[in-house]
């Protein structure tokens, strides 16, 4: 898979994409490009949160820390997601227990837990304005899917001792979301959303200011093993004692090994233009919603009053020619009273996935560390990944080990097959989203 093409497919070099968020996050004004050799401790490839988190610890732990970015910080998933910062990882804890034990799987709720605390205090100790508000909604479009996630509530209060949840009945459900499509859910208090390229820009300042040199535009095309390993960018390369990746749906060739069980998908967000009165038609409360269709759809409002919309999945390099009329097909299901509504923004952004949906984290080589395949749920998962990485070179590796011991399952057909079969699935799969089985 060539790497530049992932780069660069759909996106101007060295330019946030034209969304909303780009349009409502202050800017950051660009860091230079490495344009020399040089070593440092650590080299961080990789300016999301996953990379900046990992700078961020390493350099307040004293470090030289080096951060190479080949487009802009926070350019990618980090930059472009839903905004919603979940509990636990992203599969249900009743799906991880039969996979991993019931030991495992309580580490893995606690790690989870702590990926969304980590958040919460980065946000709070570096002053990060970026709109954090509480609530995540999970909904079910049949009474099965609401049954099972009632159930669900009841199994982290039983099992896992969280109290968080709220249960919602049909009638619940309309008044806080007034969609005919669904039919209850649950509210997860203690989750909750925020405006993802503030979260980014913010740790990049503050990353910044700990000491890290950040290098914008700084694309690496080879990774040298050894002690030190040497990362290459067409400018200049560090030499470094330690490397840690932090690409995810990026990575392209960079570590066939990471390529083999992390694979990029797109996914598309629209925003509507201010609703006015209408916003009580979408939500009356200021909470972020995810349905349990298999191809997800998630939603919010957005300070202004907008309509935040994410929907609809592709598995190519290129976004479709139309990402407005994408979304507006999921969207005028969930809303058929805004099938009209003018849209002002629409993007699309790479994120990456792997074959169970649970991160991939992983010692690809005697001093290289990798964290991807977030799988959708990286505002905490790609924030906590870095720190455990970071806490690895520093001697404490227990949190990495643990989640580096997640059962793995590379994609079928390697590289050249896996996205032509994953379409296939997926297209059974939303299928049998349709038609409601």
């Amino acid at each position: 898979m060539p790497r530049l093409n992932l780069l660069y497919a759909n996106d101007e070099p060295g330019a946030y994409p034209k969304s909303w968020y780009a349009d409502t996050a202050p800017a950051l004004p660009a860091f230079p490009a490495l344009e020399e050799d040089r070593t440092a401790d650590v080299c961080v490839v990789g300016g999301g949160y996953t990379g900046l988190s990992a700078a961020l610890q390493l350099a307040e732990a004293g470090l030289d820390v080096v951060l190479l970015e080949a487009q802009r910080v926070g350019f990618g998933a980090s930059g472009r997601n839903g905004g919603q910062l979940g509990s636990g990882q992203r599969v249900t804890q009743d799906s991880l227990e039969p996979l991993v034990g019931k030991d495992h799987a309580r580490h893995l709720w606690a790690m989870g837990q702590d990926a969304k605390a980590l958040v919460k205090s980065l946000i709070e100790r570096h002053a990060i304005e970026c709109d954090l508000v509480p609530g995540v909604v999970w909904t079910g479009s049949t009474q099965a899917e609401v049954d099972d996630l009632h159930a669900y509530a009841s199994h982290l209060d039983t099992v896992y001792g969280y109290r968080h949840m709220e249960t919602l009945d049909a009638k619940a459900c309309m008044a806080l979301c007034p969609s005919p499509d669904y039919r209850g859910g649950i509210v997860d208090w203690d989750a909750a959303h925020l405006h993802p390229l503030k979260l980014a820009l913010g740790l990049a300042r503050a990353a910044e200011t700990a000491g890290v040199h950040i290098h914008e535009r700084s694309a690496v095309s080879e990774i040298i093993e050894g002690n030190p390993a040497r990362v290459v960018t067409t400018s200049g390369t560090i030499s470094a004692r330690h490397v840690v990746l932090a690409c995810n749906g990026y990575m392209g060739s960079l570590n066939p090994r990471v390529a083999a069980h992390v694979m990029p998908i797109n996914n598309f967000i629209v925003a509507t233009e201010p609703l006015g009165d209408r916003v009580n038609t979408v939500l009356t409360q200021n909470v972020a919603v995810a349905d349990s269709k298999f191809v997800v759809n998630y939603f919010r409002l957005t300070l202004d009053g907008r309509l935040l919309f994410g929907g609809g999945e592709s598995y190519g390099y290129r976004f479709p020619s139309d990402i407005a009329a994408t979304v507006r097909k999921p969207m005028s299901r969930i809303f058929p009273h805004l099938a009209d509504v003018p849209i002002t923004h629409a993007w699309g952004g790479t994120l990456a996935i792997t074959m169970k949906r649970l991160p991939y984290l992983a010692r690809v080589g005697p001093n290289i560390l990798s964290a991807s395949g977030y799988s959708g749920h990286g505002v905490g998962t790609a924030t906590h990944a870095g720190q455990l990485m970071a806490q690895a070179i520093l001697g404490e590796s227990a949190g990495f080990d643990t989640m580096a011991r997640i059962p793995t399952t590379p994609f079928p057909g390697g590289a050249r097959l896996r996205s032509p079969l994953l379409a296939l699935a997926m297209t059974w799969y939303a299928l049998r989203d349709r038609l409601g089985i």
